[in-house]
């Protein structure tokens, strides 16, 4: 066990005949007194220091811990999302394909469609033309016919015509 400064103030010597002076001793050993001390206070303010830089170590190591726990935590939940982001993607993908197999054979069913349609009315527009051409020829054939040359050779005078009116009409009256 070490010495104290009250072990070291109570401390007597025996005396000798020729002995060390006896106020120089109690002097220096006033002097060891107080440096004792002072080294004492000095170590116990460093064994505080020590007990709490110990505090704080043991709480940064409980800190690390915990977040190396947190880190793993989190990269175990990254990986999740990841894993999640990846299935919801190819579930996009596959969501997405169909809709443009859906859209390509709808497109596919109205191009069929239009092409029917225009084939239809091409027939209809082949028949609408041969039936006016013949209608045209027809009216051509009458524009030609001799008829017309005959009504052209007859020569009425508007006296004549208006003497048959009045002589029909007076006719009627009777």
């Amino acid at each position: 066990m070490p010495l104290s400064p009250i072990d070291i103030h109570n401390k007597e010597f025996t005396k000798s005949f020729r002995g060390y002076a006896e106020d120089e001793v109690n002097e220096f050993l006033d002097q060891i007194i107080k440096d004792y001390e002072i080294l004492l206070r000095e170590k116990k303010e460093v064994d505080r220091q020590l007990e709490i830089s110990l505090e704080q170590a043991r709480h940064f190591n409980s800190l690390e811990e915990t977040l190396q726990k947190s880190i793993v935590v989190a990269q175990e939940a990254a990986d999740e999302v990841r894993r999640n982001s990846q299935k919801e993607a190819k579930l996009i993908v596959k969501e997405a394909e169909k809709n443009a197999d859906r859209i390509i054979n709808e497109a596919l069913t109205k191009a069929r469609k239009v092409t029917i349609e225009i084939d239809e009315l091409k027939k209809q527009s082949k028949v609408f033309r041969n039936r006016f051409k013949m209608l045209v020829e027809a009216q051509l054939d009458l524009l030609n016919a001799d008829d017309w040359d005959h009504l052209l050779q007859y020569d009425i005078d508007l006296t004549e015509i208006q003497t048959s009116v009045e002589e029909a009409q007076e006719a009627d009256q009777v």
